[in-house]
């Protein structure tokens, strides 16, 4: 394996009539995908793309996002993946940080990434659904063949959303994603050419681009795309294309399944689920699985593992609740702060090494050093480990909840409180407090027509958890705040002032 691109010729020389994309009912065929984005390839070589450049891509999952993300490859560029929701200012870090040179826009967010662009000089390449708009981007000789890259260069700079401080760019090789999009595609969701692939978590996250787009590729399978996440659209992809795997994060399974249109639906073609991104709540996990017949398997990764480095396997026992093994060709233990491996049972940090650790954070070497100390990557994430090798996440090292000398753990309240029957969404969070040092307050979303109150809620969470654990205030939100992929972002929870 060198390039990742071959992933893409490969599939398109042996199957080139095959489906590669399906949006809104019209496919795209791998053939075509590898036409087109031989065609961006050459484009960018005539504009001055050198292997090892860095190229931008600020798109929503559309077919455009496939084909310059190939093109890139094709030509030895490095693909730099960009929420389009990015306001100038961050654009104008993640350009000047990256050093790209060209950045692929989708229209809605030209004017913005135009801004974004003033100072680093970035090249803006509108885009229409299939790739570069017409007279935007001319010239150059279509490159078929993968420009030689070694296993060791960097293929994707994704930019971590880190806790604190700005945000860091994970360099992942050609080696680190083409291993664990195969183990995605082959050991964990056993995909074949003849599934289909519900692409509803978005491509510029590592979730969606490795173990949807780049496993799918592999396989040789179809990718269908939804531009952006609404669970009416999800459940009518699943109807009409026969979707048999899906993949998404906790809150894009809890909307399918409290969508008054999942009732009706037909999820018969529905084999494997895969759920990361967060801890999947039991009674959604269950409650999901009863309703539509499949299985969800959940694992667990980050932007600087490539992503996958553990999950529930389908040939192994299933423990839900945990985060499943190790998978092949990565180690992980928990590790208490002097990185000595605590013992099974144990509270300790996430430690990970193996072939799908990054190469380091790009041009952060101190940062690098920081995060690997000794080989093994520090992922901030508080878990233990049973006998047989299996994970439980505890909580984020950061969101960890001081209680008069006691630790408690949001994740823990979390779950007690979501067996609530009104409760749709909850974030435990930690509060000021003049006699404890810290107390646990929760945000919650109540499902539409509930009458519950704070005080119903406290109750129910006080008679079912330790006494220091339940939360002493709760407030009611419409909505908690959640990243692009729809992942609750604690941090960004606070409780209202008194």
């Amino acid at each position: 394996m060198t390039n990742l691109a071959t992933n893409l010729t490969t599939t398109a020389a042996g199957s080139p009539e095959k489906d590669a994309l399906r949006i809104s009912g019209q496919g795209v065929t791998y053939g075509q995908l590898h036409a087109m984005a031989a065609k961006v390839a050459g484009t960018l070589r005539a504009n001055g793309i050198e292997p090892g450049d860095r190229v931008a891509v600020i798109l929503p999952n559309v077919p455009a996002f496939p084909v310059v993300y190939w093109g890139i490859l094709l030509a030895g560029g490095v693909v730099v993946p960009m929420n389009p929701l990015l306001k100038a200012g961050e654009i104008d870090y993640f350009f000047t940080d990256s050093g790209a040179k060209i950045a692929f826009v989708w229209p809605d967010f030209v004017p913005e990434a135009t801004k974004g662009a003033e100072n680093s000089g970035t090249t803006i390449v509108e885009c229409s659904a299939t790739g570069p708009a017409e007279g935007t981007f001319e010239g150059g000789e279509p490159i078929t063949e993968p420009t030689e890259r070694a296993d060791d260069d960097t293929a994707i700079i994704l930019y971590t959303s880190g806790t604190t401080g700005r945000p860091k760019g994970a360099e992942l090789t050609h080696s680190n994603i083409h291993l664990n999009a195969h183990r995605s595609a082959e050991v964990i969701q056993q995909m074949t050419s003849e599934d289909v692939v519900m692409g509803c978590l978005p491509l510029f996250h590592v979730f969606g681009l490795v173990v949807g787009l780049n496993a799918a590729t592999i396989a040789g399978a179809s990718l269908a795309l939804i531009p952006r996440f609404d669970p009416a659209a999800a459940i009518e992809v699943i109807e009409k294309e026969r979707v048999t795997i899906m993949q998404g994060v906790p809150t894009m399974y809890a909307a399918i399944l409290n969508h008054p249109n999942s009732d009706g639906m037909d999820a018969s073609s529905l084999r494997t689920c895969a759920s990361g991104g967060s801890a999947m709540p039991l009674e959604v996990m269950r409650s999901f699985e009863d309703k539509f017949g499949c299985v969800i398997l959940e694992g667990y990764g980050l932007s600087e593992t490539s992503p996958v480095a553990s999950f529930n396997m389908p040939t192994m026992e299933r423990k839900p609740g945990t985060i499943g093994v190790a998978i092949p060709g990565c180690e992980m233990r928990c590790v208490d702060l002097d990185g000595n491996e605590v013992a099974h049972g144990e509270v300790g940090e996430i430690a990970i090494r193996g072939d799908n650790v990054m190469k380091g954070y790009w041009n952060k070497p101190e940062a690098t050093a920081e995060a690997i100390p000794d080989g093994w990557f520090r992922t901030g994430d508080l878990a233990t480990m049973d006998d047989e090798g299996y994970f439980t996440i505890v909580d984020r090292k950061k969101d960890m909840i001081l209680r008069g000398g006691m630790n408690v753990y949001p994740r823990e309240v979390e779950e007690v409180v979501y067996q609530h029957p009104d409760v749709l969404e909850v974030a435990v969070v930690g509060m000021p407090d003049d006699l404890y040092g810290e107390q646990v307050g929760a945000a919650v979303a109540l499902r539409e027509g509930s009458t519950a109150t704070p005080d119903d809620i406290i109750a129910f969470t006080k008679e079912r958890i330790a006494a220091y654990k339940y939360p002493r205030k709760v407030w009611v939100v419409d909505a908690l705040p959640k990243g692009p992929t729809g992942k609750i972002l604690r941090r960004e929870v606070h409780a209202p002032a008194e």
